[in-house]
């Protein structure tokens, strides 16, 4: 066992080495050698794992409309996308031998790549076999034997049976579908990556995640002053006296929460009681559903009908509906509530048109 003295001696030095500036300085630059590998790849992991972040959009849309991949891309970062457009590639060859059976209609090309975006970018060895990628593209539709009749050469008439493709609308039933094919699960985040990569390809952004709208996007041909027609089966959320209940309205306005300056109102604010039920104006998918109010919208709904029109409803207190369902006009998606950015009670009616955000009460009855 060491003398005393001996250890008083070591605990001073001790004492010498933490307290002396060159000595942190010196194990500051051994830690941050030790650490930068590992930060480095959490970074290019949480990079991949969100297939419509920021720094992502660029990988999509190489992906889907092509062009040059910078030499500054990494290797590995640039082989996926490369995989994933000779999936696309392959997930076209498969559409195009399905495409004879269908008599009406079409698969959703786009729609099927964004799901299969979502699920593959990013995943190793990704090349598939043609059959896997006949199998992914058969998801999307339901066979159905039918009849018809057939005049042979003698001019006889007879009952021929065949067989035609059905391409599906309803996203639970491809989901469905997909998750009995792979044998896995779909998660909500997958949804909800699809869903973006979608519009994203469609539109050229994403849809909304949160409430910051800011002068430079109103300015930027993002917002969209046109009058549009053809809205007559649309309905309102709240009933038919909504015109009572508007607060704000779509356009520039004063900031609601004071301090000066103003903001652009991508929606049509309608104060009511929290709880009040919230309806859907018009049949369609839910595109996704955000279920966290720490964001500008709050708990929201994006719904899809499919012509263009997308619709949002913000700042809700509950959500009823999923990422993926079909909801008919009228049916009760969600609650008035006062999540996320927001002053109080009230429903945000957001509504968009080939990516822009136009003034709801165009539509509204």
């Amino acid at each position: 066992m060491a003398d005393p003295a001996t250890i008083t001696l070591a605990v001073k030095a001790a004492i010498a080495a933490a307290t002396d500036k060159r000595t942190w300085k010196a194990a500051g630059v051994v830690i941050a050698a030790i650490l930068t590998p590992f930060i480095l790849i959490i970074v290019m992991i949480m990079s991949l794992l969100s297939g419509t972040a920021d720094h992502n959009n660029s990988a999509v849309d190489l992906t889907f409309h092509g062009g040059s991949i910078s030499s500054q891309v990494p290797a590995e970062y640039r082989q996926y996308i490369e995989d994933m457009r000779d999936s696309f590639s392959d997930l076209d060859e498969a559409v195009s031998e399905i495409t004879p059976m269908i008599e009406s209609g079409g698969i959703d090309s786009t729609r099927m790549k964004s799901i299969f975006y979502s699920l593959y970018f990013g995943a190793e060895n990704l090349r598939m076999n043609a059959s896997d990628y006949r199998a992914f593209a058969e998801c999307f539709v339901r066979y159905e034997e039918r009849t018809r009749t057939v005049t042979n050469a003698d001019g006889n008439e007879t009952e021929e049976i065949y067989t035609v493709a059905v391409p599906i609308t309803d996203l639970n039933e491809i989901y469905a579908n997909l998750e009995s094919s792979l044998g896995r699960t779909i998660t909500e985040e997958n949804k909800v990556n699809a869903a973006q990569i979608y519009s994203r390809v469609l539109y050229g952004h994403g849809l909304p995640r949160d409430g910051s709208i800011g002068e430079d996007e109103w300015s930027g041909g993002v917002f969209d002053g046109e009058i549009y027609t053809g809205g007559g089966d649309f309905a309102s959320p709240l009933g038919v006296n909504w015109r009572s209940m508007v607060t704000s309205e779509f356009g520039w306005r004063a900031n609601p929460f004071g301090g000066g300056g103003g903001e652009g109102h991508s929606g049509l604010d309608m104060g009511a009681p929290k709880g009040t039920p919230i309806q859907t104006a018009r049949t369609g998918v839910v595109s996704y559903v955000k279920d966290s109010g720490s964001n500008g919208y709050g708990y929201h709904v994006v719904i899809d009908h499919g012509d263009g029109m997308v619709t949002l409803y913000g700042h809700c207190s509950k959500v009823y509906v999923r990422s993926g369902q079909t909801v008919q006009q009228g049916d009760v998606i969600a609650a008035v509530g006062s999540t996320g950015r927001s002053t109080g009670n009230h429903l945000h009616l957001e509504v968009r048109i080939g990516g822009k955000k136009v003034n709801p009460r165009q539509f509204l009855p």
